[in-house]
């Protein structure tokens, strides 16, 4: 997405323009389904489409074909319910909290069973209701996060009455290390998967996330789950980035002064003017989903002038040095380029320390959101 696909001109009450193109969110997928055919690909719309709008995505990405949505809580998926047509599958990564089992029955929504406990209670809630419920299995293969042990497998598979009552539709498992392709652990955690998959015979598997698409056929499984890839983000640390970007972030300028040598910029003044400097201050801040660690070391961009943060990130604004760009090029109202053409996801979040992820699901709900 480039500056040409929208006008830079912010007409806007918010803190700044976030626009998100759906286009491109199709496209990837298209990418992605292509990758695992003729597993089926779903789409992961937690935190509210790594904070990009879950029900406008879900809605483009069911256009598109998809029909199984992965969300990580039970009030995600009573949201995203009535925005999807009855044969999309929406299923609870997290499985569900005591109390909801009864309206996640009547909804149709497909929790995945982490514990025995979940099950026993997801098995009583289809014997109230006199038919079989469906549900996934989550199942641990070695990052000791969610899902069944073995030992609680055993045990599941010792209460064959609990059969009668759950329809298992799915096996899953999640890879921890599916960023790195090299790393032994994926090769190991896919060995424990099909391990644990030979005492459920039959039943399809789901190992794969973004990265997990792109480590060859054997981690494919029925069905896999691409997350962040949907979004624009690298599903592998480091190489070049297969997927198309999504988002471009633009925020107004507030203000600009000129500082002399030795003034102090931001909070702790922790940014002293070691020579006569042009400022800028900016409409968002760490409040909008900005790292208040980007101040010193990230940066906007204007005009593809790399224009760096000074000082800290404070909660409503930041400060930007503005210095090598000619005097009055930046006015009241001007848009600067935080996320688009010259500063991708991967090179904001490197600058922050932390990854894309963050980033997305951090952009604050002040932006005026244009989707194209």
């Amino acid at each position: 997405m480039n500056s040409s696909t929208i006008n830079l001109a912010l007409t806007t009450d918010g803190c700044g323009l976030l626009t998100i193109d759906l286009g491109a969110i199709a496209g990837n997928y298209r990418r992605l389904a292509a990758e695992v055919r003729p597993a089926a690909a779903a789409a992961v719309v937690k935190a509210d489409a790594y904070g990009l709008g879950a029900i406008p995505v879900s809605q483009r990405l069911y256009q598109e074909g998809c029909r199984s949505f992965f969300v990580a809580h039970f009030l995600e998926a009573v949201q995203l319910r009535p925005s999807l047509p009855q044969d999309a599958a929406i299923y609870v990564l997290n499985g569900l909290q005591p109390g909801h089992e009864e309206r996640a029955a009547i909804l149709g929504i497909v929790p995945l069973l982490n514990s025995m406990e979940q099950t026993r209670a997801w098995a009583r809630t289809a014997a109230t209701h006199g038919r079989r419920l469906k549900a996934a299995l989550q199942v641990d293969s070695g990052m000791s996060r969610l899902g069944l042990s073995g030992e609680e497998i055993t045990g599941l598979l010792a209460e064959p009455a609990l059969a009668a009552d759950i329809e298992l539709t799915l096996l899953v498992s999640h890879l921890a290390c599916a960023d790195e392709p090299e790393n032994s652990a994926n090769a190991d955690q896919l060995e424990a998967l099909r391990e644990i998959s030979s005492r459920f015979p039959g039943l399809p598997i789901s190992i794969a996330n973004s990265g997990g698409m792109f480590l060859g056929e054997a981690f494919h499984g029925s069905l896999a789950r691409p997350g962040i890839a949907l979004y624009g983000g690298a599903p592998h640390s480091g190489g070049e980035n297969p997927m198309r970007p999504v988002v471009r972030l633009d925020i107004p300028v507030i203000q600009t002064r000129t500082v002399p040598a030795g003034a102090q910029v931001g909070y702790g003044g922790a940014l002293v003017a070691d020579r006569t400097m042009r400022l800028a201050t900016l409409a968002a801040g760490y409040a909008d989903g900005l790292p208040r660690n980007l101040g010193g070391r990230g940066a906007v961009y204007y005009g593809g002038k790399r224009l760096p943060i000074a000082g800290r990130v404070s909660m409503d604004s930041m400060t930007v040095d503005i210095s090598d760009l000619p005097e009055g090029t930046l006015t009241l109202g001007t848009p600067v380029e935080v996320i688009g053409d010259h500063q991708t996801l991967e090179m904001i979040a490197e600058d922050a320390d932390t990854i894309s992820y963050e980033i997305l699901t951090r952009l604050g709900r002040r932006y005026q959101r244009r989707y194209i």
